[in-house]
């Protein structure tokens, strides 16, 4: 342990492991943005903890589960001459139940009326609500984990990037729900990021690798342009 407090190469490995797990991060924030908006505020805020607690818990539990985890990587059987594993089978479900979940959300949005006054919450939504985060948790908890694997050997430094990186997307979970919230387009923009990370997991499901990058820029491209779009929005209405 003293050995790693004073290499450099392991500071170097946490420090790039830590920006790597905040960016695959992303994605989870998103999501938990996105599933306790039509909850409660109450309610929403404690979704959201128990969500990043989960997701801190599950990547804490698969580290602790390497030979396991690393097993769910052997192919288990051939499809259309692609080999799949368990890992390709999570991410494949996981993606799209992404893309189902996203494109419901997107639907509800387009078909809302006018001036509809939004219904009240069901009762058990704060459940169903936390049972999502739970599946989506699992499936981004196991892509983050098996991208750490291969980037540190020593698992004291996996689990302080996590940590850390959970604690980042503690703090920025709730500005972001709440400009969702506050701004309804951005909602649809947030959509339509989960159903491009759906189809993204359901690609490396099946061997066929989007680079990440594309996907982050064309996120943090269209964030900026609402961006803007919210602020000149803000002005116009100080003007009139």
């Amino acid at each position: 342990m003293i050995d790693l407090l004073t290499s450099t190469e392991a500071w170097a490995a946490l420090l790039t492991l830590t920006a790597l797990e905040i960016v695959l991060g992303i994605d989870n924030v998103i999501f938990l943005s996105v599933i306790v908006s039509r909850i409660p505020k109450r309610q929403a805020k404690r979704a959201r903890q128990i969500g990043l607690a989960l997701a801190l818990l599950f990547r804490i539990l698969l580290l602790s589960l390497l030979v396991w985890l690393i097993g769910l990587t052997e192919p288990v059987f051939i499809v259309t001459n692609v080999a799949l594993s368990w890992r390709d089978i999570i991410l494949i479900g996981g993606g799209l139940f992404l893309i189902a979940k996203a494109t419901h959300e997107i639907h509800g949005e387009v078909e809302a009326r006018d001036g509809e006054v939004e219904a009240r919450p069901r009762p058990g939504a704060f459940a169903l609500v936390i049972v999502q985060i739970i599946i989506i948790d699992m499936v981004f908890s196991l892509d983050s984990i098996i991208t750490a694997i291969g980037m540190a050997q020593d698992l004291e430094i996996m689990v302080a990037a996590v940590i850390i990186a959970c604690v980042i997307m503690y703090v920025s979970s709730g500005p972001v729900a709440k400009f969702v919230a506050e701004h309804p387009t951005t909602k649809m923009l947030a959509l339509a990021f989960l159903v491009l990370i759906g189809v993204a997991l359901v690609a490396d499901g099946f061997k066929f690798h989007i680079p990440r990058g594309y996907i982050y820029f064309a996120i943090a491209f269209s964030a900026a342009v609402e961006l803007f779009n919210v602020l000149a929005r803000r002005n116009r209405k100080k003007v009139s």
